[in-house]
């Protein structure tokens, strides 16, 4: 990815969403994806996640309109939505996070990659990430992981930071008195994970520990080997605000990475997986 913005799009690759071009297909494959996820995620989700839908009105019909969106989400955490045309430097998208605001791909799927694309588009975007911006505590903590990662490039350690975002952001589970809930992005706008992420025998559930976070790999080509478990949001941002990461990213330099299979005998095992579904995709794949 080079770090001059494509033709159409300002400085900080921002672009006009231009709501007003999305076809009538488009606004209905939206509706499809939002019924079906809706339909599945409660006792899934958490509360908050569910909480923010509504009051953000994500379901109110079709692709939202970021002005709309952001006038609401301004009211309750001071975060904003923009338009990108795709993903974006690391530098900027930690910009945007620092300064309360959340970029979206302006794209949606085709109805043929309704349950997978590789790149993400508007409703993986807005529905997976969005709703939990409208939550205080969870909206600090992007705020958070947004300085952290422009701090983070001073140091060379933007891979390790990465994989909090994953395992956060993207693939988190949380515990909560009614059992495990799901949260991450990459799960809740997903029928197929939003599934397999809790009821699936397959993948390891671990206690969340920020060094056992930061040295662990993880996948981008399958549902996840491993997901980590935070016992709230509120200690989710107390860690990351109390931590001294300058110091943390040296000491793991000299430890070795944990493959995203791996539990270690001081791991918090809340289950262990047998790793049944990506075996048998690795034997699919001759592997």
């Amino acid at each position: 990815m080079g770090d001059t913005p494509p033709e159409g799009a300002a400085s900080d690759w921002t672009v006009p969403q231009r709501w007003e071009q999305f076809t009538a297909a488009e606004h209905a494959l939206w509706d499809r994806l939002y019924a079906r996820q809706t339909k599945l995620l409660p006792g899934r989700a958490a509360p908050e996640f569910l909480a923010g839908l509504t009051s953000l009105g994500l379901g109110d019909g079709g692709i939202p309109d970021f002005r709309r969106l952001s006038e609401r989400l301004m009211r309750l955490t001071g975060w904003e939505v923009v338009a990108v045309p795709g993903l974006v430097p690391e530098d900027v998208f930690f910009e945007h996070l620092a300064n309360r605001r959340f970029v979206a791909g302006n794209f949606l799927r085709r109805p043929e990659q309704i349950d997978y694309l590789e790149e993400p588009d508007v409703f993986h975007d807005v529905f997976g990430h969005v709703p939990l911006l409208a939550n205080p505590v969870f909206a600090d903590y992007m705020q958070a992981y947004g300085e952290g990662g422009l701090r983070s490039m001073q140091f060379g350690a933007l891979h390790k930071l990465a994989r909090l975002y994953w395992y956060t952001v993207e693939f988190g589970l949380i515990d909560t008195p009614e059992g495990l809930r799901i949260y991450g992005a990459g799960i809740v706008s997903s029928k197929g994970e939003s599934l397999f992420a809790l009821d699936d025998p397959s993948p390891n559930r671990i206690g969340f520990d920020l060094r056992r976070v930061l040295r662990t790999r993880y996948r981008i080509d399958d549902y996840q080997q491993a997901y980590f478990v935070i016992p709230s949001f509120e200690a989710l941002l107390k860690t990351t605000l109390e931590t001294d990461f300058a110091p943390l990213y040296a000491e793991l330099e000299d430890l070795a990475d944990i493959g995203p299979v791996d539990i270690l005998a001081e791991d918090k095992v809340i289950a262990r997986g047998t790793q049944a579904y990506a075996l048998e995709a690795a034997d699919r794949a001759g592997l």
